[in-house]
């Protein structure tokens, strides 16, 4: 039987699910030009620090992207492009303000709201249309409000599933409302690139591109079993999302998912070519990921890392702990000895470390053991660290070897890391 987007209503009536996906449009800088008016008629960019690395475009304005500026362009390259670009810096402060604003707005109409990222938001209005009318009419509303209440557009896709909402949010941009229905979107989605449809990145396309699959319609029609052949489970994934049909659900306002690793990286502001200068920032890493540990109640028993050099090629190695822990010093042996496993001397431009296998609490039975003696120690004294930095800041307790080079020591991977929402296969 084919399968179809529909729920089961009351009496038993066939109900077509009525999603809407919201964009804000160009969101960081958009923001940036609430606060600076002068720079709406002109080229801006928000970037990172260039002194520490993160010199690259985080998000440009309508003005920027006709000059071919694109996210993840160094500035260098980005200037190039557009003489008078301006850079501005990013405050994610504001950014978190008008997301949570934004979605108060949403939550007028619908308690189904799930974010995806801070400029994006699904909204299910399944069963809601006989109080504020079709999907197409609400998004239109919204789009208003967002407009008038804070300043910003925003692009909306209405559709009966998630993944071809969000592609109805990008078809027309900006300030642009997109409908796609089951009649439609064969005319509508299916010319589109491969590359636009949810969870086809560049690797991806590239496979694809082995069996001449260049657009949605040419992944829709590709029989099954040569992409479950190719790709496994992800290639049935990506088969029934070109085919329309994707059955994920929208999350509860505030649902909270179960979370699956806690990790953390960064980008050392100098090439790390020292073993001491992998330490400082291992051991910062390993603080962050032991303190947000520590705040979910959780332990976890794989360690892994990520390495990519000063020439941008990379690695990723990981392994089992002998005994689950949340101990930021059992994170860094493990992740300092994976180093030296697989480096060898070579410059190290990035680094990060992720934990994964997660357990709620503490796992394994009372032991006598030195070691596990030594690890419950050690989780006490980490405790009692992160009380006294609670109280009075994160640098008021610091290890010694952090004194060594306060350039690398200086930042705060547990304040400044910012947290993005869980992924659209959560579940």
């Amino acid at each position: 039987m084919k399968e179809t987007n529909v729920l089961i209503g009351e009496e038993g009536i066939l109900l077509r699910r009525t999603i809407l996906h919201v964009d804000m449009n160009n969101f960081y800088a958009s923001v940036e030009c609430l606060y600076h008016p002068e720079l709406r008629d002109r080229p801006v960019a928000v970037c990172g620090n260039p002194q520490l690395r993160h010199g690259i475009v985080l998000a440009k304005n309508i003005l920027a992207k006709a000059s071919g500026i694109q996210t993840g362009d160094p500035i260098w390259l980005a200037r190039q492009k557009c003489p008078g670009l301006v850079c501005v810096g990013p405050n994610y402060g504001r950014y978190l303000r008008y997301s949570h604003l934004a979605r108060e707005i949403y939550g007028e109409y619908t308690d189904r709201v799930e974010s995806f990222g801070l400029d994006e938001c699904w909204l299910d209005l399944t069963g809601c249309t006989h109080l504020w009318g079709s999907g197409e009419q609400v998004a239109n509303i919204l789009r208003r409000r967002i407009r008038q209440e804070l300043g910003v557009t925003a692009s909306v896709g209405v559709s009966y599933n998630k993944v071809f909402a969000k592609l109805g949010s990008d078809y027309r941009k900006p300030d642009a409302t997109t409908v796609i229905t089951p009649e439609n979107f064969h005319q509508l989605v299916w010319p589109l690139p491969a590359k636009d449809l949810l969870y086809v990145g560049q690797a991806t396309c590239h496979r694809l591109d082995r069996y001449g699959v260049r657009t949605i319609g040419d992944l829709a029609q590709l029989p099954l079993e040569v992409l479950e052949r190719s790709m496994g489970k992800n290639g049935r994934m990506l088969w029934k999302f070109a085919n329309g049909l994707d059955h994920t659900p929208v999350a509860h306002s505030g649902e909270a998912f179960p979370i699956k690793s806690v990790g953390n990286s960064t980008t050392a502001p100098r090439d790390l070519v020292q073993e001491e200068e992998v330490k400082i920032t291992l051991y910062l890493l390993a603080e962050s990921v032991s303190s947000r540990l520590r705040g979910y109640g959780m332990t976890g028993e794989t360690v892994c890392v990520y390495l990519r050099q000063a020439d941008l090629s990379s690695c990723v190695r990981q392994c089992k702990l002998p005994r689950p822990t949340c101990n930021g010093e059992d994170l860094f042996r493990r992740a300092f000895a994976l180093y030296q496993a697989n480096c060898h001397g070579e410059p190290l431009r990035s680094l990060g470390l992720k934990v994964s296998g997660l357990h709620q609490g503490a796992i394994g039975q009372t032991s006598f053991l030195p070691e596990v003696l030594q690890q419950e120690r050690t989780n006490v004294l980490e405790t009692a660290v992160e009380q006294v930095r609670r109280r009075f800041g994160h640098r008021s307790l610091q290890r010694c070897i952090m004194l060594a080079d306060p350039a690398l020591s200086r930042c705060n991977p547990r304040e400044e890391h910012v947290i993005h929402p869980v992924s659209f296969l959560h579940g």
